[in-house]
């Protein structure tokens, strides 16, 4: 079953780890979520290839990981249209989930897809603001793109929404000192 999860109402988060996928023409870059669904990090970058041996690696981290779904990147143009890329990453999510179904797994996690429109663009930007040259990007920005696209993914989905540094106004904080 391939959905595009981003068309979904999403009643609860179930927890567990997320997998992501960055499904370019050369590379795969991987990431992974904690089981809490909080934090996205980066895996590996596996190398595109037409003989399969990019699936068979994706499915023994799947077995690694043991995720309870698998996001992959649905890049669209800024206009919200579907390219050659596009049609690449849906042929590759079919292609797992074919592979998935095939599996010893008693019940494989479903694959959906996310936007990720602009992901690889923040994840240069991020990478050049960390001090890493572009030599050294090519590399690691399909991680780091699959990192900003489950990332993305979680804070969209997530049941608990992180919440940043409280802020209690001066007056409010004199009222509740007074009533102490």
């Amino acid at each position: 079953m391939v959905h595009d999860s981003s068309a979904d109402s999403v009643a609860g988060f179930r927890r567990g780890r997320r997998l992501a996928l960055d499904v370019g023409k050369a590379r795969i870059g991987v990431a992974v979520s904690d089981p809490d669904g909080i934090l996205a990090t980066p895996v590996e970058t596996v190398r595109a290839a037409r003989d399969g041996s990019d699936i068979r690696r994706i499915l023994t981290l799947v077995g690694d990981y043991e995720p309870v779904e698998i996001v992959v990147g649905m890049p669209r143009t800024l206009r919200g249209e579907h390219g050659e890329s596009a049609r690449m990453a849906t042929d590759f999510a079919r292609r797992l989930r074919a592979a998935l179904a095939n599996s010893q797994r008693d019940e494989p996690p479903p694959v959906c897809f996310t936007d990720e429109r602009l992901t690889t663009v923040t994840a240069q930007r991020a990478l050049r603001d960390n001090g890493v040259r572009a030599k050294q990007q090519r590399s690691v920005i399909d991680q780091a793109a699959a990192v900003a696209i489950l990332q993305g993914w979680l804070d969209q989905h997530r049941r608990i929404p992180v919440r940043g540094p409280s802020v209690i106004d001066a007056e409010t904080a004199e009222t509740e000192e007074d009533d102490e």
